[in-house]
């Protein structure tokens, strides 16, 4: 089962930087090309997708709305346990930016592996809430993180 299409809902949208906006871009284009979702029920439903998945803000909330042949379904998570992990994450964020003008790659390198490390974090977070709704694989969780991150820039 699969993603085939992924919208970010343009009002939940703040004005990202240039670079958010780019790893936005890279993670739905990466999105499209492979992944593994599974919706729970699908199946039972007669449904092995391909899936649609809309993200969203509503109440403080992350809305996943997944739609696929013969299925429909909306996963609201609260905001409340990726609020800390999404702070750290932007701050490493903007540390790595501000590194690659003018540090050492040693620097660099350094500060991507933290930022890495917490990227897998907020993923494993996001797959860890979605279980019993969503069976994602690391890739799909990491690239999901990704769009949370540049939905979420509070």
């Amino acid at each position: 089962m699969r993603l085939a299409r992924i919208d970010i809902d343009e009002a939940s949208l703040s004005a990202p930087s240039d670079q958010v906006e780019h790893e936005r871009k890279v993670a739905m284009f990466d999105l499209i090309e492979k992944n593994s979702f599974e919706p729970e029920g699908a199946v039972e439903a007669g449904s092995e997708g391909p899936f649609d998945l809309r993200l969203a803000l509503e109440d403080n909330r992350l809305v996943f709305d997944i739609t696929g042949p013969d299925f429909a379904r909306k996963i609201m998570l609260s905001l409340a346990p990726f609020k800390t992990m999404l702070r750290d994450y932007r701050m490493i964020c903007e540390s790595y930016y501000e590194a690659l003008k003018n540090a050492t790659p040693a620097q660099i390198e350094s500060i991507d592996m933290g930022r890495r490390g917490v990227h897998n974090e907020g993923a494993e977070l996001l797959t860890e809430r979605l279980k019993g709704k969503v069976a994602l694989d690391r890739e799909t969780g990491r690239r999901l993180f990704t769009l949370v991150n540049a939905l979420v820039r509070s």
